[in-house]
């Protein structure tokens, strides 16, 4: 019984893998045994079919933990697996049944490991999670490994209030109230400006950041809860800069980005490392000569400095931010402005390369830079 087991096995990954070794092997065989391939194939195929036990088994044999080189080439059906959401333990929001005050391992037991960790403008990490970009959450740690951050664009929001992605605008605030117009640091007042994309609100010991969609109703979009106590240790409104910061703010961008197109049912994009360099010449020249404009003192467009950097594109596009906090911050600006988001949204672009660079008093350009070749 073992033999017939163990046989039916090495059937089954031949036959699974065909695509793999048939026109090789094709070449090299003559015609009856090539006659004979059909032949298993047709016949196998079939057996498979009428039998559920056998395609069960034959799902399991392909399924991305034993034949898949990374842990993001998920199937279509696995990336789609939406999360159980239960109600906040101790907190008014979780996000992805994570809450602030939460432990690495903790999160490790739902998550696994992070997809990427990057510096954000608190001096941690971003570490985030998703697969192929869906369940998309990002989560800061403080140093004793302790959940301090919490974001994510996709339905993963549970609250007790019954906030939920899809919201109003009008809903959230006559359930929170007003949101704050002045937060108070240390040695700074910051005055909320927000054009009504996002609202602040103070709740259990930390500022809820809640942002809009201003081209879908003003719907709930995306949310943000950090540690009150991380973040009044800013000591400026743009803290000091570094290369870590600057990779940070690229790779966070261009997470949100495809996290955004994830979410409606878009493709990914690639990260485009040669692209990155254009993006972040760009970004530069704006910093440094104090401009803001997708044509630079040279009257180069957008697609002449691609040009110039030897980039072959079919379609290409670019977005600009500039003086927001984060790229969360500019990423939910820039889908708020219809040019902007047509770009993060189009279907045909098949790449993309992000540029970041920070001027004297350490306000950030954000250079995004799509295209297909």
């Amino acid at each position: 019984m073992k033999r017939f087991f163990y046989s039916l096995i090495i059937v089954l990954i031949l036959w699974w893998t065909y695509p793999l070794w048939e026109e090789p092997i094709r070449e090299v065989l003559p015609v009856r045994l090539n006659n004979l391939i059909d032949s298993i194939s047709e016949h196998t195929g079939e057996l498979l079919e009428k039998n559920d036990y056998l395609k069960k088994l034959r799902g399991h044999l392909s399924s991305p933990e034993l034949l898949a080189p990374h842990a993001n080439d998920r199937s279509e059906q696995e990336t789609d697996e939406k999360i159980e959401l239960f109600a906040p333990k101790r907190q008014t929001f979780s996000i992805g049944n994570v809450e602030l005050g939460d432990t690495y391992e903790e999160v490790a037991k739902i998550y696994g490991d992070p997809v990427r960790e990057s510096m954000n403008e608190y001096g941690l990490a971003w570490f985030t999670y998703h697969e192929n970009y869906q369940n998309f959450i990002m989560i800061a740690f403080d140093d004793e490994e302790i959940v301090r951050g919490l974001y994510t664009n996709q339905d993963l929001i549970s609250s007790t209030l019954g906030i939920k992605l899809g919201d109003s605008k009008t809903t959230v605030n006559n359930i929170l109230g007003e949101p704050e117009e002045l937060i108070h640091y240390r040695q700074f007042i910051y005055q909320v400006d927000s054009d009504n994309e996002y609202d602040i609100y103070q709740i259990d010991g930390s500022y809820l950041t809640i942002f809009y969609d201003t081209q879908a109703d003003d719907q709930v979009t995306a949310i943000q809860l950090i540690d009150q106590k991380l973040e009044l240790t800013k000591e400026a409104l743009y803290p000091a800069h570094n290369e870590a910061l600057r990779e940070g703010f690229e790779y966070q961008l261009f997470d949100l980005t495809n996290a955004s197109r994830v979410k409606q049912g878009l493709p990914v994009l690639e990260w485009e490392e040669a692209v990155r360099k254009t993006a972040r010449k760009h970004s530069t020249d704006m910093a440094e000569n104090e401009f803001f404009n997708h044509t630079n003192l040279q009257n180069e467009t957008f697609s002449d400095r691609l040009i110039n950097d030897g980039i072959r594109f079919t379609v290409a596009g670019e977005n600009l931010a500039y003086g927001q906090f984060s790229s969360i911050f500019a990423h939910q600006g820039l889908m708020n402005s219809p040019g902007h988001r047509e770009n993060i949204l189009y279907n045909d672009f098949t790449k993309l390369g992000i540029g970041v660079d920070f001027n004297e008093s350490n306000q950030p350009f954000y250079t995004e830079k799509f295209y297909a070749d």
